[in-house]
């Protein structure tokens, strides 16, 4: 059995990150999700049988590699995570700003609207080097390049999930999805309410592509006719990010994704 641990991971600490893994169906091969959450704990709190509260504010926090690797091996019966699909900058040196995998990505999908953000020495900074050296001590390897494609197992690799979504809802400008971005998207509509709709209207179409490509996702959006804050729209966003980055993991697993960068650092899109 394969499975992928995608994670939507936040830049900095106080930030929830979205957590969703998924596996190859035993009986018929398919791609299903075994779990999703909008935070490292509730991700957590799923493997002890405790649903995910979506009502709840998700806490934030860095990762605890071991026990979150851990969650998911009780999820998958003890088996072991095949592939983690990380949107968040990766490098086997430090980084310090902008790298090529960023620019390449930018060159490639800028006049699309998926120009990259500029990593620093400080944003993610820890987060990152933390998270893949935990992972590297755990036996998984940066993945670069498919120099390894008769074994794509036991990787982590970077993602970025604008571009991936392109490719996923065949739309050739950047998906408005960004809970933060509701009144650059859409100026025309004044009330909180109506960004609100059209978010969540965004999210809809987000679950049902993904849905086209990984079975059992569960039905956790809010519905439309929201009422509430912008910011409380966040944990799905987060969510939705988790599974296009496992959605990238299974691409990559399987030989259909491509690699923009070095040796050092790279970003994988599905092709």
């Amino acid at each position: 059995m394969t499975s992928i641990l995608g994670i939507d991971a936040a830049w900095t600490a106080t930030e929830p990150s979205g957590v969703a893994l998924i596996r190859t169906n035993p009986d018929d091969g398919r791609w299903e999700c075994v779990a999703l959450a909008p935070s490292y704990n509730s991700f957590i709190e799923t493997a002890r049988g405790n649903p995910v509260q979506w009502l709840e504010r998700p806490s934030a926090g860095q990762p605890d590699v071991r026990r979150l690797l851990k969650a998911a091996e009780r999820h998958l019966g003890g088996e072991r995570v095949s592939v983690i699909s990380v949107d968040v900058p990766l490098s086997k040196v430090r980084i310090t700003g902008r790298r090529k995998a960023d620019n390449d990505v930018s060159k490639k999908f800028g006049a699309n609207g998926c120009g990259t953000h500029s990593p620093s020495d400080t944003r993610p900074g820890v987060i990152s080097e933390t998270l893949l050296n935990e992972l590297v001590a755990l036996g998984y390897k940066l993945a670069v390049n498919y120099s390894n494609a008769s074994d794509p197992g036991n990787s982590v690799i970077e993602v970025y999930p604008h571009p991936a979504l392109l490719r996923l809802l065949n739309r050739d400008f950047r998906v408005p999805y960004k809970t933060g971005g509701t009144l650059r998207y859409w100026p025309e509509l004044t009330t909180v309410g109506d960004r609100a709709d059209r978010l969540i209207a965004e999210f809809e179409c987000i679950h049902a592509g993904l849905s086209n490509v990984i079975h059992e996702i569960p039905d956790f959006l809010p519905k439309s006719l929201y009422v509430g804050p912008l910011t409380s729209l966040k944990r799905y966003e987060d969510a939705l990010d988790a599974l296009v980055c496992a959605w990238v993991g299974t691409r990559y697993f399987e030989g259909f994704a491509e690699a923009y960068g070095d040796k050092n650092a790279a970003i994988w899109v599905p092709s």
